[in-house]
């Protein structure tokens, strides 16, 4: 974009890699790819050193040295310093070295990715920061502080409507309209639909973190309705990301939920790095995410959609955004009604079929390219 480029920074100790699943790096990569193939400027990214390799390739990397991490008691602390007006005085000195790495650079678009210090820590420089909010980051924020804080905000980009309204009900009145959506793009290219997909059983896929928020276990409890003459369902993923740590009591219940029920085909494997996905997606008839929490967004439906599945999904938070008319959604730790969802699913195949279309279609709707359009046009109202 002429006049200002793009500087993106990811939160100390989070990784700009292929090696996690985690949204908000996926999200910067897919954007910072499609800023390149539409002929705009190169963005940079600014990363803790420490953090995983290899590193997403196509952009220009400032690496910093973390200080510091913030405990719990200094989260405490800086979250009461807050409702009293004062400084964040932990969480300022966690985000100090990645600051003083933007102070530097010429006058850019700074997108603080789930940051929302970074634009007081940045006040007096001539950079435009706007908060990038991937999660609802102003529910400790007094109005006072939030006055303060994302007043020097030139944005609050939020990834979905249903984010967009808690955040605006957070923030005094006068910086609601600072509050846009600009909504995650879908990797197209990476995830695709199989083409034949293999005979046998129908295949239930759940990808995602093994805790209780992603709501694993509603999954595993319809799961034990089915046969597995009929049904295979494949859990990947784990409590974090790494795939040899040992297992979580969370973990550990699934797989008792299984053990209970024999009769049902349940497959448990380990986290899988974002390069070893679109094969286990391409592999499965159904994506199942039945979140309990109110996903801001929801990258593995994304995920899903684009490798053209058909999509079952919690009614919560910025999840039927995402869907829009191309998947089914039940209400969040339902395990029955969920069970009622897949057995119209596994039983009509046309049905199934549809909606697979469906999906790919709304996912190509909704790519990076169009996700780079959206942010850009942002910026440049800015």
């Amino acid at each position: 974009m002429p006049g200002r480029s793009v500087i993106h920074t990811i939160t100390p100790g989070d990784h700009f890699s292929p090696r996690t699943g985690s949204a908000l790096p996926t999200v910067v990569h897919l954007l910072a790819d499609a800023a390149v193939a539409a002929g705009d400027e190169q963005h940079a990214v600014v990363l803790d050193r420490t953090t995983y390799v290899p590193r997403y390739p196509g952009v220009r990397l400032i690496e910093y040295d973390r200080g510091p991490g913030v405990t719990r008691t200094g989260r405490y602390l800086d979250a009461a310093a807050g409702r009293v007006g004062l400084t964040r005085r932990h969480q300022s000195a966690w985000f100090a070295p990645l600051a003083d790495a933007v102070r530097g650079e010429p006058a850019s678009h700074v997108l603080a990715h789930n940051a929302p210090l970074m634009p007081w820590l940045l006040r007096g420089t001539d950079h435009r920061v706007s908060i990038y909010a991937h999660n609802q980051l102003f529910r400790t924020f007094s109005r006072g502080e939030a006055d303060r804080i994302v007043g020097e905000a030139a944005a609050v980009i939020c990834v979905s409507d249903a984010l967009a309204d808690d955040t605006r009900r957070l923030l005094p009145r006068a910086l609601a309209s600072r509050v846009v959506v600009v909504e995650n793009p879908v990797d197209t290219i990476r995830f695709m639909p199989a083409k034949p997909r293999r005979e046998g059983p129908v295949r239930v896929l759940f990808v995602g973190r093994m805790i209780p928020e992603k709501g694993a276990d509603v999954l595993a409890r319809a799961a034990a309705d089915f046969s597995a003459e009929r049904v295979e369902f494949t859990f990947i993923g784990s409590q974090g990301f790494n795939p040899a740590a040992p297992l979580s009591a969370y973990e550990e219940s699934l797989r008792g939920i299984a053990r209970a029920h024999p009769s049902a085909a349940m497959t448990f494997l380990p986290f899988l790095d974002r390069d070893e996905l679109p094969d286990r997606y391409a592999d499965a008839d159904i994506l199942v995410v039945p979140s309990r929490w109110a996903e801001p967004s929801g990258l593995t439906i994304a995920e899903g959609m684009a490798s053209g599945l058909a999509v079952v999904a919690a009614d919560v938070g910025g999840i039927p955004s995402v869907i829009g008319d191309a998947g089914v959604l039940v209400p969040p730790d339902d395990p029955a009604a969920l069970a009622v969802a897949l057995t119209h699913l596994i039983e009509d195949a046309e049905t199934r079929a549809a909606l697979a279309k469906a999906a790919r279609l709304r996912a190509e709707t909704r790519d990076a390219a169009w996700a780079w359009r959206s942010l850009k046009g942002t910026l440049h109202a800015l």
